[in-house]
């Protein structure tokens, strides 16, 4: 009885023990960047949640301005609804740069947003890609024959319940009238460069992403440009976290917003919101 007793508390305190880690696991994001340059006077990093999509320009934005003396920069990545959620949680963010204004608005409304503070800041496009060894091209526009590129593989996206590249895509498949022959035939993602990753393995004949992120892929390649009006404009949110109005933060939120910053996303594929394409 002893022994059963004693395996049962074991079982019990195993299953606890898992539990705290899967919870753990689902509270925070994987993608945590190391922070670059100097601490603030509080003893803090400026932590910049960020959607996946602007990982590579906000890591080359936060090394120049800590290049010009800026304070240690922290940028955490993720799909802006993970980030969004963690937010409103109590993660300690002090910027969130969202991938559609509907995270950022789901923030606001729950009293997380420095009043204020919310700014347009980057514009996106979408585009069709294929694994770098097995390229295609095709005419994007009503009715294409999305059914004969995939063939028998499959189409990798973000996931449309909550990913903004995903909920995006949807849309426009929906109005170019071909969802219907893809929509049981999707490798849905959790982040579009988890969806890009998948069509760079193989292991989905095509994908789609941001123009920006399939043109850092190497292993991928441009099968064809949704068309501007087939899909909502791709903006961009950037708004300070309710509470952390402090120089450092603020000081930042204007080099993002600054020249030096707006090349460097240039040059990186995104372009100012009102200017997509």
């Amino acid at each position: 009885m002893k022994t059963g007793s004693g395996l049962g508390r074991w079982s019990r305190m195993r299953e606890a023990f898992g539990f705290g880690i899967f919870a753990l696991c689902f509270v925070w994001p994987l993608s945590i960047t190391p922070a670059w340059g100097q601490q603030d006077k509080s003893g803090r990093p400026v932590t910049v949640f960020a959607a996946a999509s602007t990982t590579d320009v906000i890591n080359a934005v936060a090394a120049a301005f800590v290049a010009q003396g800026g304070a240690q920069i922290r940028p955490v990545y993720a799909s802006s609804s993970t980030l969004a959620r963690q937010i409103t949680q109590g993660a300690p963010a002090d910027l969130f740069l969202s991938a559609n204004a509907t995270w950022l608005d789901f923030i606001a409304e729950k009293g997380f947003v420095q009043p204020g503070s919310r700014v347009d800041l980057l514009a996106n496009s979408l585009v069709l890609i294929a694994p770098a060894r097995q390229p295609f091209e095709v005419a994007i526009e009503p009715g294409f024959a999305i059914e004969r590129v995939i063939g028998s593989s499959r189409l990798a996206m973000g996931d449309p319940n909550h990913v903004p590249a995903g909920i995006y895509a949807k849309m426009a498949l929906e109005r170019l009238g071909v969802w219907a022959r893809v929509e049981h035939r999707l490798a849905f993602a959790a982040d579009v460069r988890a969806a890009l990753a998948l069509v760079a393995r193989g292991e989905a004949r095509a994908g789609i992403v941001y123009a920006t992120d399939a043109a850092i892929g190497g292993k991928i390649t441009v099968a064809g440009r949704f068309p501007d009006g087939s899909h909502p404009p791709i903006v961009y949110p950037l708004a300070i976290v309710a509470g952390q109005k402090r120089p450092e933060v603020e000081a930042f939120f204007r080099f993002l917003q600054g020249p030096e910053a707006a090349a460097i996303f240039r040059a990186n594929g995104f372009s100012a919101p009102g200017a997509e394409g």
